[in-house]
């Protein structure tokens, strides 16, 4: 059963049961006289064995890149990113995997450009050592943005292109509302760009299609069963979900499932009680305890509350609802563990109790896989998944990472980006992200504007779409520096880009001032990779020096305290105070036993505290908590900050100089 040849030589009466020969061996029939020319023969046939399985072993290691960057061309002055984006010609997807260690079984190719990558690429390098870690986040910022992915872009386009260095930058991928909004796409910016721009803003592979539809479809579950609920004896409702096929009832493997977490140890589907039935048809959701919504991937305001059911075959069943972004849904793994309500006797209700998980996992089969693209320089770029830094933790998926990680080889840099401010998503980077992942970052980049340095250091409002006041647009080093002890000192940043030589210098100056490892002025939008060669250089200096990672609490504490740890030690309060409701809901989330959760505040992106008007670093308020929700297959708890919270508007979280910057 071992071998990989069976010579059977024709001699009296051999047979051999064919059951002894493991499947797939040659078997080798001949006559006792030719043994000479057999054995000569097996020689040569071993030979292939081991050439085969030589050849097969090294397909399976590491491959060293053989990585051919892309010429840029600069202009001046910069063209829009539109032109930039076209005017530069991509690497056929299939190519740039090659270049990069890829195999081609792990390649899904979606036309030229892009490309789904499988995950049987972490079993194969499963043994690779991984590379550096870079986060990419910034200050609290204006509302323009501070250019993240800009600098994430240029910083890879660096690392690669011009100091050779294995790199990968990894991306969410945009939300349509934002790109047909005031913000735009989020490809990056002048010559530090992924291309092509169309598709990476546009459908790019359709994964946020496919939560749409996942999504979608338990939102209909849920009000599909509460309507049979309401309209269907006991009986009925068994004979729907349990049917006779050819005779015979069975239950599914989900319906197994929910019979044991309802403590009824039965299989076979004549053996359970009237009550049993009961409980197991039954869901009995409140309808005012539902907290799945319907999602769409554009801005419509007008679907924001919306009344369904007003048809008259849906018998009276309405109820109020609103719909959300796709990316702000909870749906991105651990489908049988969505809570989607409660039940009327205050048990929560899951997408395993609506019997809906195994179609989501169907309609989430091609999402699971990040998607490769490529920087104008030619560089790899893995984009996937799409989440706010609100109501969620606002970076890339970890697989992507883990998959770059082990593609970049030990001395690579992985280099991602965290959404908003630092004081939202890097502090859910650490405190989400790496605590589900078991990653740890090596060096944490922190992005500054000198335009929100002035507004943290006292100069007037800034407003998308309209001109940028005086202070902004002339030499103001009081503002400058008002900005970096306050702002920057908080979140212990790299300042980066603009303005005026003399600003620019002093920003630098008074990060190292504040703990910054170093300092650097970028370019990149400008430039491409040459602009942030420097930047490129601080970072593998720094990466190559011990870093010391801590949570910033333990998850085990009580929801609240783990609240206030946030509200004290990142924002900077003094306390926090809790509406009635939220109390109520964590009383209620430490009885289902969700409170060893960790924390995803969700407030506003527009200054350290609760109130968008206070710049720089604020003290001494009280942060209010008016309510407190749960994602609870995503796996976190998201307490709604402040009294004023509007979806898409706000955001929250905290943040720890726990990495070298």
């Amino acid at each position: 059963m071992e071998a990989d040849a069976v010579v059977l030589l024709e001699k009296g009466d051999n047979k051999v049961p064919p059951t002894w020969i493991r499947p797939g061996a040659a078997v080798i029939r001949k006559l006792l006289k030719y043994q000479f020319q057999i054995l000569t023969f097996l020689t040569f046939y071993l030979q292939n064995v081991v050439c085969s399985s030589s050849r097969l072993l090294q397909e399976q290691q590491y491959r060293p890149w053989r990585l051919r960057s892309l010429k840029l061309n600069p202009l001046t002055p910069v063209p829009s990113d539109i032109e930039i984006s076209r005017a530069q010609t991509p690497k056929a997807v299939t190519q740039l995997a090659e270049e990069i260690g890829l195999l081609p079984e792990e390649l899904e190719a979606y036309g030229r450009s892009k490309a789904k990558v499988r995950l049987s690429l972490l079993d194969r390098l499963q043994s690779q050592p991984d590379g550096n870690y870079v986060l990419v986040a910034g200050i609290t910022p204006t509302p323009l943005g501070e250019g993240k992915s800009t600098v994430t872009i240029g910083l890879v386009q660096a690392l690669s292109a011009h100091l050779k260095l294995n790199s990968f930058a990894c991306l969410r991928q945009p939300s349509q509302g934002p790109t047909f909004g005031v913000k735009g796409g989020a490809a990056g910016g002048g010559y530090a760009q992924v291309i092509p721009m169309e598709e990476f803003n546009l459908h790019l592979t359709g994964d946020i299609h496919a939560i749409t539809a996942a999504n979608n479809l338990v939102a209909a579950a849920i009000d599909a069963r509460m309507l049979h609920e309401a309209t269907q004896t006991d009986k009925a409702l068994y004979k729907r979900l349990v049917p006779s096929i050819n005779g015979v009832r069975k239950f599914s493997p989900i319906q197994i499932s929910r019979l044991q977490r309802l403590g009824i140890e039965k299989t076979n589907p004549e053996s359970l009680s009237p009550q049993e039935v009961s409980s197991f048809v039954r869901l009995d959701l409140d309808p005012n305890k539902i907290t799945w919504q319907r999602v769409v991937d554009t801005n419509d305001r007008f679907l924001r509350k919306i009344t369904t059911g007003q048809a008259s075959t849906e018998k009276g069943q309405m109820r109020e609802v609103r719909d959300i972004l796709v990316i702000g849904s909870d749906m991105r793994n651990r489908l049988a563990r969505m809570v989607v309500g409660t039940s009327r006797s205050g048990r929560p209700v899951t997408a395993e109790d609506l019997g809906v998980s195994g179609a989501l996992a169907v309609l989430m089969k091609d999402a699971i896989k990040p998607t490769l693209m490529q920087t104008l320089e030619g560089t790899p770029v893995f984009v996937h998944a799409g989440p706010f830094a609100n109501i969620a933790h606002g970076n890339s998926s970890v697989l992507a990472d883990k998959l770059a990680l082990k593609l970049v080889g030990q001395d690579g840099f992985v280099v991602t980006e965290a959404g908003f401010g630092a004081d939202i998503g890097m502090e859910k980077f650490f405190n989400i992200k790496c605590r589900a992942s078991g990653l740890q970052p090596n060096v944490v980049v922190l992005v500054a504007t000198v335009r929100a340095l002035k507004m943290h250091g006292g100069g007037p409002s800034v407003s998308a779409g309209a001109p940028l006041p005086k202070e902004y647009i002339e030499e103001n080093l009081d503002l400058v520096a008002g900005g970096c002890h306050s702002n920057l000192r908080k979140q212990i940043q790299i300042a980066q880009l603009t303005d005026t030589e003399a600003e620019v210098a002093l920003v630098c100056q008074i990060a190292r001032e504040c703990g910054a490892a170093d300092a650097v002025p970028c370019y990149h939008w400008a430039e491409g990779g040459l602009g942030s060669v420097e930047l490129a250089k601080a970072v593998k200096e720094a990466a190559s020096k011990p870093s010391h990672f801590n949570f910033l609490y333990d998850v085990e504490i009580p929801i609240v305290e783990k609240i206030r740890t946030i509200a004290q030690k990142v924002y900077g309060a003094h306390d926090i105070e809790l509406s009635a409701e939220a109390e109520a809901k964590i009383d209620y989330y430490n009885q289902q036993g969700f409170g060893s959760l960790p924390i995803c505040m969700a407030k506003t992106h527009l200054s350290l505290s609760h109130m968008p008007e206070k710049k720089g670093a604020p003290t001494g308020f009280v942060l209010p908590i008016r309510d407190v929700r749960a994602s609870i297959g995503a796996g976190f708890i998201y307490p709604l900050v402040g009294t004023d919270f509007e979806l898409g508007l706000v955001l929250g979280a905290s943040v720890r100089p726990v990495c070298k910057i």
